[in-house]
């Protein structure tokens, strides 16, 4: 079984990312709502969380807040 990945990502607006996984799925993700518990209270500022960067499998953000690629992929509320 092939390890998912993201392979690029893009910020979109508000707490929303575009991202591409190394399985070909693409989609745009409103994370607002998965921003609580401690390591996530600074994303809640808008300019923190646009400054989050791609590490080898996933986005991560300079305080070491990420999300598992799994987490992402397989994430159901997907904006259309």
């Amino acid at each position: 079984m092939k390890t998912i990945r993201i392979i690029s990502a893009e910020y979109l607006e508000d707490y929303k990312i575009k991202v591409k996984f190394n399985d070909g799925l693409e989609k745009s993700i409103d994370l607002e709502k998965e921003l609580y518990g401690e390591i996530f209270e600074p994303l809640k500022d808008i300019d923190y969380f646009k400054n989050f960067s791609l590490n080898r499998f996933t986005i991560e953000w300079p305080n070491g807040a990420d999300f598992s690629p799994e987490f992402l992929h397989d994430y159901k509320k997907e904006l259309v």
